[in-house]
Formats: C-alpha cells, sequence, structure tokens
C-alpha cells in the first residue's frame, strides 16, 4: 500500500482510506467484528480510519473505540480522521426541530471531546468540516479551529464538500492550513475536476479525499453510464487480474491531484482486494478513454 504526506504536521496517509459509515449496518457491530475489519484493513496496509460523529446514528465512533479499547496497540498503528457540523434529526436528539449545519465554537469544541471519548484517543489527526454551512461565522470558526490544533486536541483541519470558495472564506480566517478537501469524486460524479475544486488541490498541494469513489455502487447498475464503462473497465480488469472496482479506483489514483479513495465496505474479502487499484496502470490515453465513455462523449 502507498502511503502520502498531506501535511508536515500529519504522519503519513495510507493511499487509500477506510470509511467507517457502514460500520454499524444491521445494528451495532460486535467488537470482534469491528477488530476483524480493522486487522484487515492493516494487513494490507491502510492505517488510516474516516470517521463522522454522525455515522451509524452517532453510534460508529464509540464501536470503533469499544474495539481499539480492547486492542489498544492499535492506536499506535493508524491515523484517525472525523468529521462535524451536521446536526441530524434523529431518535437521538429528539428536542432538534430540523436537520441543519453547526459550525459554532461550542458546537464544534463539544464535538470533538465527544469523538475523543468515543473513539479512546488524546488526539484526532485530522478533522474536518463536514458541509459547507451558510450560516457559518468563519472567523469565530477560523478561531477555534486553530485552538484545537494549538491545544493538541487535533492536529491538523481539513473540511469536505467545500467549494473552492467555500475553502478561501475559513482559510482566510485561520492561522494553520487547511489540508485536504474530501468530495465526492467518481466516474460518475465528476464535477470537481472540472468546478476549481482538483484545481485548487493542486495549486495548494492539499491532496483532496474522494468518498463514494465507486459513486455508491452504481457503477455496477444499469446507468447509461455505467453500462457504457463496464466493458472497458471489464477488459482493463482482466488485463491487470483485477476487477472492475479496483480499474474505477485507479483511474482517480493516477489523477495528479493525488486523490486518496475513501472506500467502505463490511465485507472482509472485499477490505482486502483494495489494494489491487495500485496493480493497474493507468496512461493518459486509458485515462481519457474512460472519462470519455463515463461522458457519453469525446472531450472537445
Amino acid at each position: 500500500m502507498q502511503t502520502i504526506n498531506i501535511h508536515p504536521s500529519l504522519p503519513a496517509f495510507s493511499r487509500i482510506v477506510y470509511g467507517v459509515w457502514r460500520l454499524n449496518d444491521g445494528g451495532n457491530q460486535s467488537a470482534q467484528d469491528t477488530l476483524a475489519k480493522i486487522h484487515a484493513c492493516l494487513d494490507i496496509g491502510i492505517t488510516t480510519f474516516d470517521h463522522a460523529d454522525i455515522y451509524g446514528n452517532y453510534s460508529c465512533e464509540a464501536s470503533f473505540g469499544a474495539a481499539l479499547a480492547q486492542a489498544g496497540a492499535l492506536k499506535q498503528k493508524m491515523q484517525i480522521v472525523t468529521k462535524c457540523d451536521i446536526m441530524l434529526k434523529t431518535d437521538k436528539y429528539p428536542a432538534r426541530r430540523v436537520k441543519h449545519y453547526d459550525t459554532s465554537p461550542s458546537h464544534i469544541r463539544a464535538s470533538v471531546e465527544a469523538s475523543l471519548r468515543n473513539l479512546g484517543v488524546d488526539s484526532i489527526d485530522l478533522l474536518l468540516l463536514h458541509r459547507p454551512d451558510p450560516f457559518m461565522d468563519a472567523a469565530s470558526t477560523g478561531e477555534c479551529l486553530d485552538q484545537l490544533v494549538t491545544s493538541g486536541k487535533i492536529k491538523a483541519v481539513g473540511v469536505s464538500n467545500f467549494m473552492p470558495w467555500d475553502w478561501t472564506l475559513l482559510q482566510t480566517h485561520m492561522r494553520n492550513p487547511l489540508v485536504t478537501n474530501q468530495v465526492e469524486i467518481s466516474l460518475l460524479a465528476r464535477a470537481p475536476l472540472t468546478d476549481g475544486t482538483l484545481a485548487q488541490a493542486q495549486q495548494l498541494k492539499a491532496p483532496p479525499m474522494a468518498w463514494s469513489p465507486l459513486a455508491g455502487g452504481d457503477l455496477f447498475g444499469d446507468s447509461a453510464a455505467a453500462l457504457r464503462l463496464r466493458p472497458a473497465l471489464k477488459r482493463l480488469g482482466d488485463q491487470h487480474g483485477v476487477a472492475i472496482d479496483a480499474v474505477a479506483v485507479a483511474w482517480l489514483l493516477a489523477h495528479p491531484a493525488r486523490i486518496i479513495p475513501v472506500m467502505g465496505t463490511q465485507n472482509l474479502s472485499r477490505i482486502r482486494s483494495f489494494a489491487d487499484a495500485f496493480k493497474v496502470p493507468m496512461d493518459r490515453e486509458t485515462w481519457f478513454e474512460l472519462l470519455e465513455l463515463a461522458a457519453g462523449r469525446e472531450v472537445a
């Protein structure tokens, strides 16, 4: 597994990240089930784990932390990413009237403290603001994030689903650099290629993270784009002895912005196959061939 240096304040991250949003699908998993997934990741060199306070209806961080409590030495072998600011309307918070975002300093601090407690760690490697908040006071939010870095409770700050102007607004009010933007990128979600997101990432040398790199499974569906793509993905996969999902991830890995795919599954054998993406060479014409098939037209 390749590694990537996002910022000097952080340890090297694995080039593919394991996303825990499905960790408690079907009900809370046992600590042993969670440990099995963690070990499957570590065995192939995936050392970075992507969380959010809301995952599993506010349950996944605690499940992950309960597993780590049974194998405390694993904490030293991994990097923890988590997110905050989405406020779900849920039975966990019955007084909440509406789903909303909260980037107030009081909420960010409370969320970080809860994540530290749930995960059972002393410091979060990377905290992301989960969504751009149209009600954000950028000055107070930026100051709060800087203070959390200074305190050592978080090592670095990034964002998720931000447009370039959202990034610039927040960065203007921070001393510490924003180090990544986690956005939806896949063969079927290509907007970041042209909306300035990846251009900004390259300009700032801030590798972006890609959520839903397989388009939420839609690559295996019956949309026109998926049907156009699959024969080419299969041909390339057969050439290199991998499944079509590895080819789709290789397409992301090849981009010069140094995209970091966030992969999630409950299936241990699928976790073990994540590294197959590195077996697929992706030259420029092959990259554009897949882009053309996904878009249904050649580039202008």
